[in-house]
């Protein structure tokens, strides 16, 4: 039977079912582990081993034949490290290994498993349920985990389980990230092992100062409404210190002036020491401190500084062998963001680094851009860059000794790819996601004077003479995503909805990453005006290049979250050029939204309480003159429904007539199938309808 678009897409949870990921090498170079599901259409996630000899792949570990609960008994911290991470499968989705990679440790339900990745045995473990974020110590002869706000240790063969720590109050917490490390610093893990095993890093969180919000679920009336530590803007975060302990119990604090520097961005041990990286809350500079584990002092390595923010860059901090930092700065001069070692450039003006890979030797691998709509595998080594992938699309990778993993997706055809690169030769890993039942066909522009990355989507089989359509901006537009890349499936939702009858337009403008620190930084303190801006330019240059299609009288937007955002902005700013709108999840009052991400572009609202007044929707609700329709998750808990709730009211009190959708039980992510097939329906159903002639 032939299946629509909207239907596979939700099926396959946006085509990522099936793709593998989360790849590692052992240090010999004969395996190499990753997640995959069995079948684009299955969300449950195998763990798997490849052999670099000949290329064979095999199920270590599948949650189908393991004695295992369901999903629905998944911990609150793994289901807000999901939500964090974006995870729409289930399974095995994270997987951690000791040092020589014969040992695998992950969590299914809350319950802790080992794999033994030469034999394939399974062991379920006895450790305190329910079990989150277990690390195996490098030599696999114990794991670390979290178990109700507890850090806990157990012997590899299931002995000793006991707390290494106890928190102090129901609001402290030992081993785990607080919201903004995870949602906005990329910082997943509260807890990092020691090269020899006899030593933990461990983060203590006291979220006590932290303001207390309640999500409910008014669909069930009679369930009690969750109770988060949300820091919103201006407003307290949590307290974050870390802790030294020893395997045996001993405790070291280690000390830094944390009123001037509160943030902890990361941490990393390897063959020279513990380093941490820490930033202010105005986040203008960054440090990078030397620790020492025998009394926690630390020293200055390095310090980072920008007038406007200094950017946390994934991979780092990391150290050569001969012990020189790598490190990723800002270079206003050549507008470029450089990768350097001992404090010297390696990397060319031009040349974006995006993310630290690995480093061995003095060998660095990296991904970059010298085009913004793409992204490649490099390494530099010796004062040579060498690029590693070819044609126009998005890799990324991992290495280890002479076996290299690279995958990516490609502009000219459909899916991902992923190659081991051996001395003897290269083995693919099939990705079994399912193929779109749409082929896209993308026309990628510059607009205007900045050059502004477009892509332009018309109807499967329009030509000139079949009548202007009405247009579709489709953009998310803000900081740290990108919309316009080279790769093919990232047009297949777009290709649908213009086979809708639309012309469909995705512009990445000012503020999105790949472009040099002034582009980054264009948005400080003003988000309505270069941003909306860039979505006009973009807007009429495709006009432009298509007039026989576009109809600038019928122009609808729709977006979500930052895009959701941008979308209700629209209409409210320039109804002369947006006819309607369609805004899902928007963060409408930015002193509701959290305080990592807001206070970066904002500043503080205390200090400059008109960057927030003059970015809020809320003021302008009395401007609206054209159809809106806003889509919100009840149980969003990272923009939560108060934003669309206060623009409702506001919009009421104003007697301006909108739309609100709201989807009980849906996160900000709608990765439930039937809620995401749909709609993108009533989407469609609301724009044709408001811009009919």
């Amino acid at each position: 039977m032939s299946i629509s678009y909207p239907r596979q897409s939700a099926r396959t949870r946006r085509f990522s079912l099936g793709v593998p990921r989360a790849f590692q090498i052992a240090p010999d170079g004969t395996r190499v582990a990753f997640l995959r599901t069995r079948a684009g259409d299955d969300p449950v996630t195998c763990l798997w081993t490849l052999d670099t000899a000949t290329g064979e792949e095999r199920c270590v570990a599948d949650p189908a034949g393991l004695d295992v609960p369901g999903e629905e008994n998944l911990p609150a911290e793994e289901r807000a490290r999901r939500e964090r991470a974006r995870e729409q499968a289930g399974g095995i989705v994270g997987y951690a290994t000791d040092r020589a990679m014969r040992q695998a440790v992950f969590t299914l339900g809350g319950r802790l498993y080992v794999a033994d990745l030469d034999t394939g045995l399974v062991r379920d473990l006895p450790a305190q349920a329910p079990v989150f974020d277990p690390r195996p110590d490098p030599a696999g002869r114990r794991v670390a985990y979290v178990s109700g706000r507890t850090l806990r240790l157990i012997e590899i063969d299931g002995t000793g389980d006991r707390a290494l720590v106890q928190p102090e109050s129901a609001q402290v917490s030992y081993g785990l990230a607080e919201f903004v490390a995870a949602e906005e610093m990329g910082r997943m893990r509260g807890h990092w092992w020691s090269p020899d095993g006899g030593t933990l890093l461990v983060s203590r969180v006291d979220e006590t100062p932290v303001q207390r919000w309640h999500i409910a679920d008014p669909a069930n009336p009679e369930s009690v409404p969750a109770e988060v530590a949300y820091p919103g803007a201006g407003t307290p975060n949590a307290l974050v210190s870390l802790v030294l302990f020893t395997v045996e119990g001993g405790r070291v604090a280690v000390a830094w002036d944390r009123g001037e520097f509160p943030y902890v961005v990361t941490a990393a041990w390897d063959r020279h020491g513990l380093l941490i990286v820490v930033q202010p809350r105005d986040q203008r500079s960054q440090r990078v401190l030397r620790v020492d584990p025998s009394n926690g002092e630390t020293a200055l390595l390095h310090n980072e500084h920008d007038p406007d923010w200094t950017e946390i860059v994934a991979g780092l901090p990391a150290r050569t062998d001969a012990g020189d930092l790598v490190w990723v700065t800002e270079d206003r001069a050549a507008e470029t963001r450089r990768l350097t070692v001992a404090g010297e450039p390696v990397t060319p003006a031009g040349l974006q680094v995006r993310s630290v890979l690995g480093v061995e030797g003095d060998s660095i691998l990296f991904t970059g851009s010298e085009e913004p709509t793409e992204v490649h595998l490099y390494s530099v080594a010796g004062g040579e860059v060498t690029r590693l992938t070819e044609g126009a699309g998005v890799f990324n990778g991992t290495r280890s000794g002479e076996i290299t993993v690279v995958s990516g997706a490609r502009l000219d055809r459909p899916g991902s790819e992923v190659e081991v690169r051996t001395p003897a030769g290269t083995h693919p890993i099939a990705s079994l996601a399912e193929t779109p039942v749409i082929t896209p066909k993308v026309e990628l522009l510059r607009s205007g004077d900045n050059e502004i990355r477009t892509a332009v989507v018309l109807p499967s089989g329009w030509r000139p003479g079949d009548g202007k359509l009405p247009v579709l901006v489709d953009p998310y537009g803000g900081p740290g995503a990108q919309r316009v890349l080279a790769v093919q499936r990232m047009y297949c939702e777009p290709q649908w909805l213009a086979d809708q009858g639309f012309a469909v337009v995705i512009a990445d403008g000012r503020g999105t990453p790949g472009r040099g620190p002034a582009w980054d930084r264009a948005i400080r303190g003003d988000f309505v005006e270069p941003v909306l801006d860039d979505q006009i330019t973009a807007l009429i240059e495709a006009a432009r290049r298509n007039p026989a299609a576009f109809d600038l009288d019928r122009v609808g937007i729709r977006g979500w979250s930052f895009g959701g955002w941008l979308a209700a902005l629209a209409v409210l700013r320039r109804p002369d050029v947006f006819h309607a709108a369609v805004a899902g999840a928007p963060p409408t009052d930015w002193r509701l939204y959290d305080t990592h991400y807001t206070e970066r572009y904002l500043g503080h609202p205390d200090e400059e309480p008109e960057n927030y007044e003059a970015n809020s929707l809320i003021g302008m609700a009395g401007e609206l003159k054209r159809p809106l329709m806003v889509i919100h998750g009840l149980a969003d808990d990272n923009v939560v429904a108060a934003h669309t709730l206060r623009l409702s009211s506001a919009l009421l009190a104003a007697g301006r007539p909108h739309t609100v959708l709201p989807l009980s039980g849906v996160t900000h992510m709608t990765s439930q199938e039937v809620v995401a097939e749909n709609l993108l329906h009533l989407q469609v159903d609301f724009l044709k309808n408001a811009l009919a002639r």
